[in-house]
């Protein structure tokens, strides 16, 4: 691949990787929650989801994703109701955005947080839709060449995986936002609320 087509795929693939969803709402939901280091131990398991997404739909897994409905079903339902247990978690947890000394020291592991969003991440099938359409377009036709697909599937996920720490670094602003209990229950609410939206989204959307 040259360094200007390179750039061209920079440059598509903004929109997607800022535009707003489960890996940016956990990111947020991270951040006021756990902190800066929970939101960037996340961020590098939702890298490391789109690095795994990017190679399988490089050996096909995106054409079954698209052409089999059983398929798609299956890991839609299971990305879904993740992010809905996801929503009535943050929603039910009152201490979730308390601002406090101990509350600035995650209370999952590092390994945790990679973990969970690595299965938002490899479960949402429109991420799989979005890099089995965009990925194409920078390939060469007929084969499969790793380091194409490696710097393709890194350079989203790193794109990616900035948003999430920009959102990381902006946590202090957050936080201090939430000094007010009456913000901090809100923000509680429409955060878990967006989770289960979007996986209700995702539970009825089609192919």
């Amino acid at each position: 691949m040259s360094f200007d087509l390179w750039l061209i795929f920079v440059a598509v693939s903004l929109l997607p990787a800022i535009s707003p969803g489960p890996g940016i709402m956990l990111a947020i939901s991270n951040t006021l929650r756990f902190g800066r280091n929970a939101t960037l131990a996340s961020a590098t398991g939702n890298a490391a989801g789109l690095v795994l997404i990017g190679y399988a739909v490089a050996f096909g897994f995106g054409a079954l994703m698209s052409t089999s409905a059983l398929a798609f079903t299956v890991l839609k339902f299971i990305g879904a109701a993740y992010l809905i247990y996801l929503g009535l978690k943050v929603w039910r947890d009152k201490s979730g955005f308390q601002i406090s000394a101990e509350n600035q020291v995650s209370r999952k592991s590092a390994w945790k947080l990679f973990l969970e969003a690595l299965l938002v991440s490899v479960t949402n099938p429109k991420a799989i839709l979005v890099i089995t359409a965009l990925f194409p377009q920078f390939m060469r036709s007929g084969r499969v060449d790793l380091l194409e697909i490696s710097v393709l599937s890194f350079t989203y996920a790193a794109l990616c995986f900035a948003n999430h720490a920009a959102i990381a670094f902006a946590g202090g602003h957050l936080r201090r936002f939430l000094t007010s209990a009456r913000r901090m229950r809100w923000v509680r609410r429409v955060t878990g609320g967006l989770f289960v939206g979007f996986g209700s989204a995702l539970a009825t959307a089609s192919r």
